[in-house]
């Protein structure tokens, strides 16, 4: 077990901020960390000039991104404790090392022509960096800011989703000024590496952890329990036994498969759509699409989560499954009849997408409490994992299958598009079934007896129930309170 001491200046008790330090440095902080792993989203730039160099084929192309995806889901799930115990200097500076020298690694098998070191480094030792830099600063966030959770991790998760606008046309630019061949390809990688390093090491030093108790001035928590917003802390071992976190992972997987299905086939999928129309879809619009998306995507982060403090994150969740449906449902039966139209509901898909993503941080928060938020977030990471591989091949092989068939334009993806639709209404049937947590997950309160037992049918690690809690609590059939879903 790492201590403080082997930890130094890293550890959460070093990085405590002094009287007056201001919360709206935090927020800059994460940015620093979450425009530099963003870049993940830019690796279509790279696919050419390897396929190329390297002699491969599409699919082994996408290799490098698809583990590190993976890998984002496997190591925030599994390092998510040691980000909560440690604190988010040192889960900074965790995802510095290992994002930046996933570039030095695939900068070498670049050069070297091993295409293996390229997966090995970019994809493994780089998805690391992605799924530690990811939750690095969610608790921290949701504790400067309890009185906004949805617009601060909105702010900082906005800077994932938006790393792409930088880092695709940076990437292009030094590609045309090293070259696309080997050395290249190598030498932008390890541009990239150092860049990054020095990038996110702003985010190392300028990260602080609040005070123990402390409050924004003037705020106090609200009097009145609102409905699926608790006062209570559960631990992540114990989040996981709940239905609730079971129901909110498929929730997050489906909402991630339908946005990242759309968004991986983007260009493609356009110029199908549009390909025998008098007015077909040139290259360069298919890739103004696809920035159009990325900014949609971005934007989504900040916007939605925003306003999901004010209706309420399972009224929020609402939106995104139902309205997405039906967004798919438009381009399905009408997309190819209007190139606005189609534009208009991806962009709304895209939107939704990344909403779901820093949404879901304080709607963990409101289930779960700030107690372990950071780890819990990691595990339900997991369902990006398997949106991450489950999306793209449900899109593609879909579309290669109805080829085959005799099949052209729009009539490639109307069967993936009412899987999606499908995907979705599964996932707004998981979020109807969120209820408020049971009592006997939650860690005691402080000053409860330590000698009270946990319940016989409870494990070593639960917390015992305690007598304060409040009708709401006691119940995980509570009807909805009138005004919506908090």
């Amino acid at each position: 077990m790492l201590t403080n001491d082997r930890l130094g200046p890293l550890h959460r008790s070093r990085t405590l901020a002094p009287p007056g330090w201001s919360r709206w440095l935090v927020p800059p902080a994460a940015l620093s960390v979450h425009l530099s792993i963003g870049q993940a989203y830019a690796w279509s730039v790279f696919k050419p000039p390897l396929e190329s160099s390297l002699d491969l084929s599409g699919t082994a192309s996408a290799l490098p991104f698809q583990l590190g995806i993976v890998m984002l889901g496997l190591s925030a799930a599994f390092g998510g404790t040691l980000v909560e115990r440690n604190g988010p200097r040192w889960a900074m500076f965790v995802s510095l090392v290992c994002f930046s020298s996933g570039f030095l690694v695939a900068a070498l098998g670049a050069a070297t022509s091993q295409y293996w070191l390229v997966v090995l480094g970019y994809g493994f030792i780089g998805g690391i960096g992605l799924g530690i830099g990811y939750i690095s600063p969610v608790s921290t966030l949701m504790k400067w800011f309890p009185d906004r959770p949805g617009m601060a991790t909105g702010i900082a998760i906005m800077g994932f989703g938006g790393g792409a606008l930088i880092a695709s046309p940076w990437s292009s630019k030094l590609l045309e000024h090293f070259g696309t061949d080997n050395g290249g390809i190598a030498a932008t990688f390890l541009v990239h590496g150092v860049t990054y390093a020095a990038f996110m090491t702003l985010g190392v030093l300028l990260v602080r952890v609040p005070p123990e108790g402390w409050r924004p001035a003037g705020w106090e928590p609200p009097q009145e329990r609102q409905h699926l917003i608790s006062t209570a802390d559960v631990s992540a071992r114990n989040a996981i036994r709940t239905p609730q976190f079971w129901f909110l992972w498929v929730v997050l997987c489906m909402n991630v498969t339908a946005g990242i299905g759309i968004l991986e086939k983007a260009a493609p999928m356009i110029g199908d759509y549009f390909k025998d129309t008098d007015t077909p879809v040139s290259a360069t619009a298919a890739a103004g699409f696809v920035a159009l998306l990325s900014a949609a995507n971005m934007a989504g982060r900040l916007l939605w989560s925003s306003t999901s403090d004010l209706i309420g994150r399972k009224n929020m969740y609402r939106v995104y499954l139902g309205v997405g449906a039906l967004m798919y449902l438009a381009i399905s039966q009408l997309g190819d009849s209007s190139k606005p139209l189609f534009v208009v509901c991806a962009l709304v898909i895209l939107s939704f997408y990344g909403g779901g993503f820093s949404t879901v941080p304080a709607y963990l928060k409101d289930l779960f409490g700030t107690y372990q938020v950071g780890a819990i977030h990691g595990r339900l990471l997991t369902a990006w994992s398997v949106a991450g591989v489950l999306g793209p091949y449900i899109v593609n092989k879909v579309a290669d299958h109805q080829e085959e068939a005799g099949k052209t334009g729009p009539g490639l993806y109307s069967l993936s598009l009412t899987i999606m639709i499908a995907l979705l209404v599964v996932g707004f049937v998981a979020n109807e079934l969120i209820r408020p947590v049971h009592p006997r997950f939650h860690e005691p309160a402080p000053g409860a007896a330590e000698s009270e037992p946990a319940p016989a049918s409870e494990s070593e690690a639960t917390p015992a129930e305690t007598s304060e809690a409040t009708p709401a609590e006691t119940s995980e059939a509570t009807p909805a309170e009138k005004g919506g879903d908090r």
